[in-house]
């Protein structure tokens, strides 16, 4: 074997691949198992059983094999220690006092295993030689193939020809020479090391597109790493960078050390230098430390320390620089500097069998500082904690959310606080009148710095009873009582006046009375079936003081086809529908191979109108409501296909068309997302503004390995649909386009990305960023 080149693996199963140098520990545990037999002092062996051929047999009978055979022997303290070995042939030269087993050699001991050609022991000198196609696999699964190894009979040290360690977590180390010193450790001359395959589905041999040569490779038995000296990265056989201090964990985990630099341009802070440190405190707990240099902005800090208990896990992760800002809807850089970061913490524990408790608090210095460090690009960040115990016929959750305003201009004493959200239930074991029953009781608490507070609480029963009938109907009958009480104040600082509800003490109850049927009918359909199921449903409450009270939780309310049938078309607990509705609809499904269309459509109709509870553009404020409806096609994994519209009852206007599509494979595709919001009202709330907006991505994969990719969002949006907006229908939010290679062990790429929109000092413009990653490394 040349230096340098890693040999393709002798059977295309045995391509098992290791991370680090854990097959030192082959050398360093499995061969004295397997070869502690000779005759060192202390040691007596036996051979069970040796069968000696009489003169003449072998011209006979031949050589007769020795199959299962014992290779018994105790060690100086007394201990047995067996080893199974098979054999074609068993020679014992009384001159040399030697044993030769040849001929398809196999050795066991336990998990361990040793196959040679040859095995010879010289039971004088007490040295053990292995010669041939060697294939040693330790109790781990990771595998060394040499052509000659070599171990004394107290095994102090070792010696091997042209050796390839195959490691089990992913990765292959090949040598030139190799020895193991009397201390344990491993030394391995002219090596080369590297995760990738060298063999292609075909079996045939390829050259991997990295690896690191070095002059010298140490595995340390007593600290269980690799290390290297005089390391060379190779990319595609060419040297391009030397590796100086690189150690490899013999587990393949990962190891204390510097990654590869990060570079990029970008429009905000100029050039940018990223490095990390990254230190293994213990197994189970890390930190990473990151430094960042830019020329057009302060350097910044950022730490993240991640922690695995007995029980859970959580992370903490923190951000810092010092300079100027500017602040949002402001284009002037402030005099003062201000001491900016971001601060992040999450974790989940696993209190018991029911019990979990979990959270994530998020907060930042100011409004820009995420987005013009390209960390979020969120408008607004929440944090929660939760507690939360759950079993098979209850659930309890006592949590708080916070929410902190970034990219728009609320203000932050009108964002709600609330602390604490209770949320019971309990399902009933045993059926009350054939149907289901799950109790439930709420209570929340919303405070605002200068706003208006509102605390609810409340309680409810839910019966639930599920038929089919002989013909094949389903028929599901419901029932819902529910008691609320409110309490508000400071309500004239909430500036909708639906919102805001009467000051004070208020009460509710809740009455609801349901029946859904369903009607499937099933025949065939272009070699395939389907399925058309009319679907009706009524529903009856009484009157409810509805506008009394402070709507907190169910303002962004709007028809589409997930609640069309649901009792309460509000997505909250503060709003319900009352009167008397019906909804009707059809669902049909088909499905032939390779394909499957699924589509469903209704309407609804109430005795009255509900003028006063939904504003106008949600498509339920008259007798009449919209249609809505939604359809999918799949055809196999290549293409996938989502259509959701709400057509105005009067004319059959387009309020609501969004489409969601993918064509291709996993390495070439086509994605699209549309989505056009044009409710037809006057006025503009914060949950109900019209928007158009088209999204798109795709992928082309060429040469192999290589691929180029490109993605797009884009504002249609005019002032006709919005009268605040200044854009003309057509503006581009960002675009990025980018060049990759990735194969079985390596990535890396180009990317340039554009920015249309200047928000404070986060700056419009052009980006670029170069990334690169060795896979079982640790580069990126």
């Amino acid at each position: 074997m040349l230096p340098g080149r890693l040999p393709a693996l002798p059977d295309c199963s045995l391509r098992v691949s290791l991370v680090g140098a854990a097959t030192a520990l082959v050398l360093g545990g499995s061969m004295p198992a397997l070869a502690q037999q000779g005759a060192a002092p202390g040691v007596e062996t036996a051979i069970e059983p040796v069968q000696t051929p009489e003169p003449g047999d072998d011209e006979e009978q031949g050589f007769p094999l020795i199959d299962d055979s014992i290779l018994a022997a105790q060690d100086a303290d007394g201990s047995p220690r067996e080893i199974a070995f098979e054999a074609s042939e068993l020679r014992y030269d009384q001159d040399t006092d030697t044993i030769t087993a040849a001929g398809d050699v196999i050795l066991r001991s336990g998990d361990q295993s040793v196959r040679a050609d040859a095995v010879t022991w010289n039971r004088m000198t007490g040295e053990i030689v292995a010669t041939g196609s060697i294939r040693l696999v330790d109790e781990n699964g990771n595998q060394l193939f040499t052509d000659r190894l070599v171990l004394t009979d107290e095994l102090e040290a070792g010696a091997m020809d042209n050796l390839l360690l195959a490691f089990r977590q992913g990765g292959r180390l090949a040598a030139l020479e190799a020895a193991r010193t009397a201390n344990g450790d491993i030394e391995l001359t002219r090596a080369v090391y590297s995760s990738c395959a060298v063999t292609d589905a075909n079996g045939c041999d390829k050259s991997p597109s990295w690896r690191v040569t070095a002059e010298r490779v140490y595995y340390d038995q007593e600290t269980a790493r690799i290390r290297f000296r005089g390391a060379y990265l190779e990319l595609f056989g060419a040297r391009i960078l030397p590796l100086p201090g690189l150690t490899v964990r013999a587990d393949g985990g990962p190891s204390s050390g510097f990654f590869i630099p990060d570079i990029g341009l970008t429009a905000s802070n100029g050039i940018e230098i990223t490095d990390s440190y990254y230190w293994r405190l213990a197994d189970n707990r890390d930190l990473t430390l990151s430094g960042y240099i830019y020329t057009e902005a302060a350097p910044m800090i950022s730490g993240q320390y991640r922690h695995l208990t007995g029980n859970g896990a959580f992370q903490v992760t923190a951000y810092a620089t010092y300079g100027s800002r500017i602040p949002l809807n402001s284009t002037q850089v402030t005099s003062e500097k201000d001491v900016r970061g971001y601060f992040f913490a999450n974790g989940r524990f696993q209190l018991d069998e029911n019990w979990t408790a979990q959270g994530s608090i998020r907060y930042a210095s100011d409004r820009t500082f995420l987005r013009r460090y390209d960390i979020s690009r969120e408008d607004r960040i929440r944090s929660v904690v939760e507690l939360r115990r759950q079993d098979e016929n209850s659930y309890v959750s006592i949590a708080g959310w916070g929410t902190q305003a970034l990219l728009v201009s609320t203000d932050q004493g009108q964002v709600p606080l609330a602390l604490p959200l209770i949320d019971a239930r309990y399902r009933l074991e045993d059926p009350v009148l054939g149907g289901q029953v799950e109790l439930q009781a709420n209570t929340l608490a919303i405070t605002r710095a200068d706003g208006q507070d509102t605390q609810r609480a409340f309680a409810r029963a839910r019966w639930d009873m599920r038929r089919i009938t002989p013909m094949g109907q389903e028929i599901t009958l419901t029932g819902l009582v529910r008691g609320d009480i409110y309490h508000s104040d400071e309500n004239l600082l909430t500036s909708v006046d639906l919102y805001r509800g009467e000051e004070g003490w208020q009460t509710r109850g809740v009455a609801t009375a349901a029946l859904d049927i369903k009607w499937p009918f099933i025949g065939e359909f272009l070699g395939g079936s389907q399925i058309l199921t009319p679907r009706v449903q009524f529903v009856a409450s009484p009157e409810i003081r509805n506008l009394d009270i402070p709507n907190e939780d169910a303002r962004a309310i709007d028809l589409e086809d997930s609640n069309l049938f649901a009792l309460n078309r509000f997505p909250g607990y503060d709003r319900v529908e009352d009167g008397v509705r019906m909804t009707y609809g059809v669902d049909w499904q088909a499905t032939f191979p390779g394909w499957r269309l699924e589509t469903s459509v209704g309407q609804s109709y109430r005795l009255n109108d509900a003028f006063d509870l939904f504003p106008d553009g949600t498509g339920l404020n008259e007798q009449w409501s919209d249609f809505v409806g939604r359809t999918e096609v799949r055809y196999r994994d290549f293409l996938k296909f989502t259509h959701r519209f709400r057509l105005d009852k009067d004319n059959l206007a387009v309020r609501r068309n969004e489409v969601d599509a993918t064509v291709g494979t996993d390495r070439t595709y086509v994605e699209l997302g549309y989505l056009q919001l044009n409710r037809d009202i006057d006025f503009t709330l914060e949950d109900l503004q019209d928007r158009e907006e088209i999204r798109l991505a795709g992928r082309v994969a060429f040469a192999r390995y290589w691929s180029v990719f490109g993605s797009a969002v884009v504002n249609l949006t005019d002032r006709n649909e919005d009268p605040l907006l200044q854009a003309d229908g057509f503006e581009p939010l960002r675009t990025r386009l980018g060049i990759a290679y990735a194969d079985d062990c390596l990535e890396f790429g180009f990317t340039w990305r554009r920015d249309y929109i200047q928000l404070a000092d986060a700056q419009s413009g052009s980006s670029f960023r170069i990334y690169f990653n060795l896979r079982n490394l640790g580069f990126n």
